[in-house]
């Protein structure tokens, strides 16, 4: 199978031989001739697979063959839950789109930064827009844009929409469109909400699983290394300076543990830098191309950086803590061993995160061996025996008890009458009017 094959015309398969593509991926060979049909899609692959060229490429060939109208309108439209994955997916449609015999204009916009220029940008319409759906609502508000004319909506990391809490903005943006349209959804996981996102979503869509087969799998050594939690940063900066690693990306559980961690590795003379939600855009995009440069040896990140960063030669990832969900840990350790390169993923495991842990590799069907290293041997040997309200069977309060002990508190005077917990378990449960119900999205991801 090669690309001319897939019904590309000859400025995208130029731009494709350009980039080193020999053959398309499993997502692009079933995605792009589907997408050219014109047909919905609803997509699932794994990290790495290729699936913004699947969709760029076919979405880049219309607007190639038809014209644009003018005026403040835009004719693709892809959504995407966070800046970053905004700008690598603009790029890409530039360096797709450089041999067209017509220049198609791309536009990413998020927040973060000022409005100004991008509405000045805005100007005349855009072939194509990337955006978070916060600032596009914003522009619309301005009058900067138009929607009546988008001829594809495209929802990349759709489930991270999801988890981000994009509900108002999503629904608004929907009304905004014209009924007539095509719709793809691109997606590492479908959870129940993603499903019934696509379900009212998409028409008759072309439903494309692609799974990962052994031979195809990533070339990442996994490492397990056991250490109490208070010794994890030493044994992070000794395994660097060991191992000599160039380039490290390590994830934390939260904004103020990267900084803290960064901070610690500073100290011991390593360049490191963090990248979380609530820096401004500015840093993000001077952290991320300080890391692309080797400027900086180490980048300590959130999750914010799991999904849709694609660091060229990044030859290690570690969990400093352990994913909050079984899933993450492949979008994490993702981040290396891509194009063909080999890397590695390190995963500290500590006593209270040995059975998390454990079910990471149930939820994966792996069986990692322990490590220990040399002068970082862990103490805490026992797992600590989970708190009463840690949701354990048999420790966690049924429903029944809780609503017992609030009957007898009643009853004995024990609790206020304005008593908010009080109130609130009087009250019914209101459900929300959207139609999908999304978490609240934190306002640094606007």
């Amino acid at each position: 199978m090669s690309f001319s094959s897939l019904g590309l015309i000859e400025p995208l398969l130029r731009a494709v031989a350009e980039r080193n593509y020999s053959t398309p991926t499993p997502i692009q060979t079933e995605a792009i001739p589907a997408i050219l049909r014109g047909s919905d899609v609803q997509a699932s692959a794994q990290t790495g697979s290729g699936k913004t060229a699947a969709f760029a490429l076919p979405i880049l060939q219309h607007l190639a063959t038809t014209r644009r109208e003018r005026g403040r309108f835009v004719r693709a439209l892809i959504l995407v839950p966070t800046r970053e994955l905004a700008a690598q997916i603009g790029e890409s449609f530039r360096v797709y789109a450089r041999f067209l015999p017509e220049p198609i204009k791309t536009l990413v916009v998020y927040g973060g930064v000022s409005i100004n220029p991008q509405m000045m940008a805005l100007g005349g319409g855009a072939d194509v827009i990337v955006a978070t759906p916060g600032r596009l609502l914003d522009l619309i508000d301005h009058n900067a844009v138009s929607l009546s004319a988008v001829s594809t909506l495209v929802l990349d990391e759709a489930d991270r929409l999801f988890e981000f809490g994009f509900t108002d903005e999503f629904n608004r943006i929907l009304g905004l469109l014209p009924a007539r349209r095509q719709n793809l959804l691109f997606s590492a996981t479908f959870p129940a909400e993603v499903q019934s996102l696509a379900t009212n979503l998409l028409h008759e869509p072309v439903r494309i699983a692609i799974a990962a087969e052994p031979a195809n799998k990533p070339d990442i050594l996994q490492r397990v290394i056991e250490v109490d939690a208070p010794q994890r940063t030493q044994l992070l900066r000794h395994l660097i300076e060991a191992n000599a690693w160039t380039r490290v990306l390590v994830f934390v559980a939260t904004k103020y543990a990267t900084e803290h961690v960064a901070e610690k590795l500073r100290r011991a003379g390593l360049a490191a830098s963090a990248l979380h939600g609530e820096l401004s855009q500015g840093a993000r995009t001077q952290a991320l191309a300080d890391f692309k440069a080797s400027k900086i040896r180490v980048l300590v990140a959130t999750d914010l950086a799991a999904r849709g960063l694609d660091i060229i030669e990044l030859p290690v990832v570690v969990n400093f803590d352990l994913p909050r969900s079984a899933v993450d840990y492949t979008h994490r350790i993702g981040r290396t061993g891509r194009a063909g390169e080999s890397g590695v993923a390190v995963s500290f495991v500590s006593a209270d995160t040995h059975a998390h842990f454990c079910l990471i590799e149930k939820r994966h069907q792996l069986d990692l061996p322990r490590e220990q290293i040399e002068g970082f041997e862990p103490v805490e040997t026992d797992i600590p025996a989970p708190a009463s309200t840690g949701g354990v069977k048999g420790k966690r309060k049924s429903k029944k008890d809780k609503l017992r002990e609030a009957a007898a508190r009643q009853q004995t005077g024990t609790a206020s009458e304005s008593s908010p917990a009080r109130e609130s378990a009087s009250m019914p449960t209101l459900q929300p009017e959207i139609k999908f119900s999304w978490r609240r999205r934190p306002s640094s991801l606007r």
